[in-house]
């Protein structure tokens, strides 16, 4: 993985009114931590992280070299976290997090599927159940995704953990035992239970007034 550069700024004040105000002229307060190291407040320009992010090859998932402006420090860092204003849609804070190229770190990586499962054109339904993985590996070897090529999948075959096909030097965490993704007959098998719920008479529906609880 290619690292990137990025100047950066050390914020020697903080507070609401700072940060509106950083964020009017076209920077983006941030922080610095790990390492066992103590914290270090920054400011970046909103425009270029925007273009480091867009135009890298590995977008959020990219190495940083930050460079402290006006002085010979530097260190490589990750995005841990970005807040995102939410009417905006631009960007409000970032959280860095310091990696040292030599040593592993454990990051969340996508699964992505590719591919149309066999058992699929004979009916069956894709039944995807892990989006994500848990991985440890050095930070240039960090991938953007697990592929997964399901197209020789049959009719009730799955694939899990264990049967992934890993970059060399990344560990899965999760239970190797879990399935990934498979294909099953939901559909077909679901049609006689439905067959019998329609022969049976339906009970009367009772609504009942009270407050509705989101579900979160």
């Amino acid at each position: 993985m290619a690292e990137v550069t990025l100047e950066v700024t050390r914020r020697e004040k903080s507070g609401k009114e700072i940060a509106k105000k950083l964020r009017a002229a076209g920077k983006v307060p941030a922080v610095v931590y790990g390492g066992h190291k103590e914290s270090v407040a920054i400011e970046v320009d909103r425009k270029a992280v925007s273009e480091l992010i867009q135009k890298s090859e590995h977008g959020v998932r990219s190495i940083f070299l930050l460079k402290m402006t006006g002085t010979d420090q530097q260190r490589h860092a990750m995005i841990k976290d970005i807040t995102i204003d939410p009417v905006s849609r631009r960007m409000t804070h970032i959280d860095f997090v310091r990696v040292a190229m030599d040593e592993k770190v454990r990051v969340t990586i996508p699964v992505h599927v590719t591919g149309t499962a066999l058992g699929v054109k004979e009916g069956g339904l894709l039944d995807w159940q892990v989006r994500e993985l848990h991985v440890e590996c050095l930070p240039n070897a960090i991938p953007d995704s697990i592929d997964v090529d399901v197209t020789p999948l049959g009719g009730h075959a799955y694939y899990r953990i264990s049967d992934l096909k890993l970059p060399e030097g990344v560990k899965v965490l999760d239970d190797q035992e879990r399935v990934v993704v498979g294909v099953t007959h939901a559909k077909a098998e679901a049609e006689p239970a439905a067959e019998a719920a329609a022969a049976t008479p339906a009970e009367p529906e009772v609504i009942k007034k009270g407050k509705v609880e989101d579900e979160k």
